[in-house]
């Protein structure tokens, strides 16, 4: 999305297709929930964890063997583009661009990296949901690294417990900044469609 974006003459901009528009309005979800609804550290938390997971890993592959605005080669990070796109904004130019714009296209893969970062340390705490969750739910994390159920566990407890803080730390951090990106990503998405008099949100619903 930043050498490759042009002009055109369909004002409609780019088409999403299904999976696109799946993965997309499916991980929005999945962080909100995470984010701002379910209890940290219950099941229901790591099985949405997971999922969010999946439907990232999924989006990927897509961008790879997926259609042709949603392969990463229509939307490649690049800050000059980014700069380039803003001026023209501020300047009341506007250009439609056949996947995300340039500014868009660095929104995206910070989101992607957020969200990584956050599932993978949400795994590294919690393991896997079907396991047996020992106490309350609020143990989430802290429980397989701090209990010492046996003289080996209490040797190692306090390493065990500094690493579980620290991706404890690590996670909370990022789930943060994920929250700080999706609305950063929704404010931005507003305001391009205010200044270009497209609605960038119904291509995403609709798919064109």
């Amino acid at each position: 999305m930043t050498g490759t974006s042009e002009e055109t003459a369909m004002p409609a901009g780019p088409r999403w297709d299904p999976l696109v528009r799946l993965t997309h309005w499916g991980i929005a979800a999945a962080v909100l929930l995470n984010g701002l609804v379910i209890e940290e550290g219950g099941a229901i938390h790591v099985w949405i964890g997971y999922a969010a997971l999946a439907m990232l890993a999924l989006r990927l592959v897509w961008g790879l063997a997926g259609t042709g605005p949603a392969r990463f080669s229509a939307f490649p990070p690049s800050l000059s583009a980014a700069r380039a796109h803003l001026s023209d904004m501020l300047s009341g130019r506007h250009r439609v661009h056949r996947s995300h714009n340039p500014l868009g296209a660095l929104m995206v893969y910070a989101l992607w990296a957020m969200l990584a970062v956050v599932t993978a340390t949400g795994i590294a705490m919690a393991g896997s949901p079907l396991a047996p969750r020992p106490g309350d739910e609020a143990g989430y994390g802290r429980a397989a690294v701090v209990a010492g159920h046996d003289e080996a566990a209490e040797e190692h407890g306090g390493a065990e417990s500094a690493a579980g803080e620290a991706l404890e730390e690590v996670h909370e951090v990022a789930a943060n900044l994920l929250l700080l990106l999706a609305a950063m990503h929704v404010g931005g998405v507003a305001l391009e469609s205010r200044l270009s008099g497209r609605n960038l949100v119904r291509p995403m619903l609709k798919g064109s």
